[in-house]
């Protein structure tokens, strides 16, 4: 929160949540935490967001990592979970879903939340046919790269596990709902 005290009352993903110059100068100061070249980063680009979602709401329920780790423990968990349950046992409510930070310099990708964890709490959402609800992307960026135009002929073949298919088909999904 001290590096990024703007996410606190950021209400959409669009929203800029990264330091200022300022902020990143208190500590890399070359005595606290190494220097850093601060100059490029006040015109650092970011990524568009192309989902709803809202911190300041979600921050307002408190540490969600205790009903995470309970829904890997009790199975109910949609996506592979080994890496992120060790993650989960922390006092800090951001690192419940922004995961491995303390262990990284630079942020990435596996920093990000996972469909997984929404599923935990937004378990009334039905993928894929709810997407919108919060993705606002076209339904056609949401699909992974192994989806392919030759994806249907081929999958079978890929080995995949019914769960690696539950985070985008949802819970009800079955092969049979295709393979009748």
């Amino acid at each position: 929160m001290d590096c990024h005290a703007a996410a606190a009352a950021s209400s959409q993903a669009s929203d800029r949540n990264l330091p200022t110059e300022k902020n990143c100068l208190r500590c890399h100061d070359g005595r606290r935490a190494g220097r850093v070249e601060t100059a490029p980063l006040p015109r650092l680009a970011t990524a568009r967001r192309e989902v709803r979602f809202n911190h300041k709401l979600h921050l307002g329920f408190g540490n969600i990592a205790p009903l995470l780790a309970a829904a890997i423990d009790g199975g109910k968990y949609l996506s592979e979970s080994a890496h992120i349950r060790k993650h989960l046992d922390t006092k800090e409510a951001c690192a419940a879903c922004h995961r491995g930070l303390p262990q990284t310099d630079y942020s990435s990708r596996a920093n990000l939340p996972q469909m997984a964890d929404c599923l935990v709490c937004h378990s009334q959402i039905q993928p894929p046919f709810s997407c919108e609800k919060c993705h606002t992307a076209p339904a056609a960026s949401l699909k992974p790269a192994t989806h392919a135009p030759e994806y249907l002929d081929a999958h079978s073949a890929m080995k995949l596990d019914k769960p690696s298919c539950r985070v985008c088909h949802g819970v009800q999904f079955t092969c049979m709902g295709c393979h009748n």
